[in-house]
């Protein structure tokens, strides 16, 4: 028996196969069942038009047989099988796809065959020290057995087989240091590759499990027996009418497909045909991971091609902004590279990925206007993505997600849209006023709150890191400009009142200037209107607020970043006449009160207090 050369430079092809298109060893499991998937096709399409095909759609299986004590893990169908010609031409050349000439033949559009390179067959070489492909082909009375030890070659003999169909044979490998094999030959392994790879192929997937009954004379004995079970659910979910699943179907899907405990909130399961045609079975969970805000979260979906899973975090099909969605896609027409394990980056995966993006946003703005609990549940769980979406990439999708944003407000305390905020501002207000502190208690102790809310304004309490920084980059709202009601240009004042506080400021001009000069940290001193009953806030100049330094200087690796304040005096509190009084009587002192007040308003704005012992001795000293 001579035996037979690869063509088509095969040894360095073979090689190439076995050593480096595959990432995962596990996946030769996946492209053998994929091959047995596609030869039931074929027989099955021919039967279709073909009276001598026995056999209906009921009667075709892929059985996976592991011997353990020889080492022969043993994948069957009983699909269309091969002709010697046809073992030559698809095993013996590598990269030709048998099921690629099938589809080209046969222009039916209900045909969906998964080889597309034919190569996947080979990566049983990456497990096995030999194969065999012991197959018979529909209307043959001979069957042929192809063999291969790898680079070396091949054979092609006769041989024995009772039934239509194909056996591949793999001899798997002894374990080395590096590496066990073992797994390859163990069931429950084998079981749940299948179920992680192939567990959507239209054809059963059949093993044979030993199990432990009650024996019927003794119940205290056990005998062993052994049963066939269907390792695969065979039709997809997505696949189905929405119309046939029940929600308590699609709970326990996601539940056991994504590893949560709790229903999600949303459920988006759609199908999109034209320009990008696929399948998608989105989730939006109920609650952040574990792992959420950490380095080690990966986002991504499930994607497959034409049920067979092909990789389980396809990052590039979901934003980072909506990276907290959970789900799969499953489509015919994206491009994978040779292996299946990665994709080509084309415009058929763009396209997939925009439709995806544009889907998950109205489903958010449906579940914000016709379930407000469930949207404000999702958003404390998620809000800081979005958030952090409007922020990134220099606002880009800023226009994207701002009418998926909500704030506490003000207003009783509850989230308010932005929309909603503008929608009942009050005639006379020009601007959308926002405040940002650690907790809404923090951000309501603010000297400037108690003067903005007596005026009936309402205020935006931004207490996530993230808010501030997300106002900044959208800017204005329908038109209305967000300002910080602790910046410096928050004004309510009527032109009236703002003249007369300038001529108050200007005519303490030197009072301020000497009180300034022990206060390094601010950048001017002057009288204002803002305040109710405190007597003193910091104000800040610039872009940078009290709350955006705090959060800047506690990021690692940021070199250090100063706000510019402002030290405001309430002109209708005591203390104002207090200070021009001093500075008549005594200077020195008038500095005391300068240091005091700056402190006490640093205190109160959330801020450290640059010397303590010295703020004590001044208290002490004054008291």
């Amino acid at each position: 028996m001579r035996q037979k050369q690869f063509k088509a430079e095969s040894k360095k092809l073979l090689d190439l196969m076995i050593n480096s298109i595959y990432t995962h060893k596990e996946i030769f499991l996946r492209e053998l069942i994929s091959n047995a998937s596609d030869a039931i096709d074929k027989l099955y399409f021919k039967s279709l038009t073909d009276d001598s095909v026995a056999l209906n759609k009921d009667d075709f299986y892929i059985r996976i047989t592991a011997d353990k004590e020889n080492r022969i893990l043993t994948i069957s169908d009983n699909g269309i099988g091969m002709t010697s010609e046809e073992l030559e031409n698809n095993l013996g050349v590598i990269a030709k796809s048998g099921s690629q000439k099938f589809k080209a033949e046969n222009s039916d559009e209900n045909i969906d065959i998964i080889g597309q390179f034919g190569v996947g067959f080979y990566s049983s070489f990456m497990v096995s020290k030999n194969v065999k492909v012991i197959t018979k082909a529909h209307g043959s009375e001979e069957a042929f057995c192809w063999e291969s030890s790898g680079v070396e070659g091949y054979t092609v003999t006769p041989c024995e087989k009772e039934t239509v169909g194909t056996d591949i044979i793999l001899a798997i490998n002894d374990n080395s240091e590096d590496i066990s094999f073992d797994e390859f030959l163990d069931q429950y392994r084998l079981s749940s590759l299948v179920k992680k790879y192939s567990n959507y192929i239209r054809y059963p997937i059949k093993m044979e499990f030993e199990t432990t009954v009650p024996s019927e004379e003794n119940s205290d004995e056990y005998n062993s027996v052994t049963e066939d079970r269907v390792l695969n659910s065979m039709l997809p979910l997505w696949k189905k009418a929405k119309s046939e699943i029940t929600e308590e179907e699609y709970s326990t899907f996601y539940k056991e497909v994504f590893y949560d405990f709790e229903e999600p909130l949303r459920v988006i399961h759609s199908k999109t045909e034209g320009n990008a045609t696929y399948n998608a079975l989105l989730f939006v969970p109920s609650h952040a991971p574990f792992d959420y805000y950490s380095k080690n979260f990966e986002k991504g979906l499930q994607l497959f091609s034409k049920g067979v899973l092909i990789t389980d975090k396809c990052s590039e099909l979901l934003p980072d902004y909506f990276n907290f969605v959970k789900g799969l896609v499953d489509s015919e027409d994206i491009s994978l590279n040779i292996s299946r394990e990665m994709l080509q980056h084309d415009h058929q995966l763009k396209l997939i990925a925009k439709t995806i993006e544009k889907k998950i946003k109205s489903e958010l703005i449906k579940m914000l206007n016709t379930d407000r609990e469930k949207y404000e549940k999702f958003f404390d769980a998620f809000g800081t993505s979005l958030k952090f979406g409007v922020y990134s990439d220099y606002g880009i999708h800023k226009d994207e997600l701002k009418d998926l944003l909500i704030f506490k407000s003000s207003n009783d305390k509850k989230y308010v849209t932005l929309n909603e905020y503008v929608e009942r501002m009050k005639s006379e207000q020009a601007s959308i006023y926002y405040a940002a502190g650690e907790t809404i208690e923090r951000i309501e102790m603010l000297p400037q709150v108690e003067k903005v809310k007596d005026k009936g304004f309402e205020i935006l309490y931004l207490t996530d890191y993230v808010d501030e920084f997300a106002l900044k980059t959208l800017m204005m709202f329908n038109e209305k400009p967000f300002i910080n009601i602790c910046a410096d240009e928050a004004d309510f004042d009527t032109e009236e009142e703002k003249n007369a506080l300038n001529s108050d400021n200007e005519a303490n001009k030197e009072m301020f200037d000497l009180m300034k000069e022990v206060l390094p940290g601010v950048t001017s001193v002057r009288f204002t209107n803002k305040l109710k009953n405190y007597p003193a806030c910091l104000t800040n100049e610039g872009e940078i607020s009290a709350e955006m330094e705090k959060i800047l200087r506690s990021m690692p690796g940021n070199a250090p970043v100063n706000a510019e304040y402002v030290l405001e005096i309430n002109i209708q509190h005591k203390i104002a006449e207090k200070l021009k009084a001093l500075f008549i009587e005594d200077t020195s002192k008038l500095q005391s009160y300068a240091k005091l007040l700056y402190n006490q308003a640093r205190l109160i704005g959330g801020l450290n207090i640059e010397d303590p012992a010295e703020f004590s001795n001044l208290i002490c000293e004054l008291m």
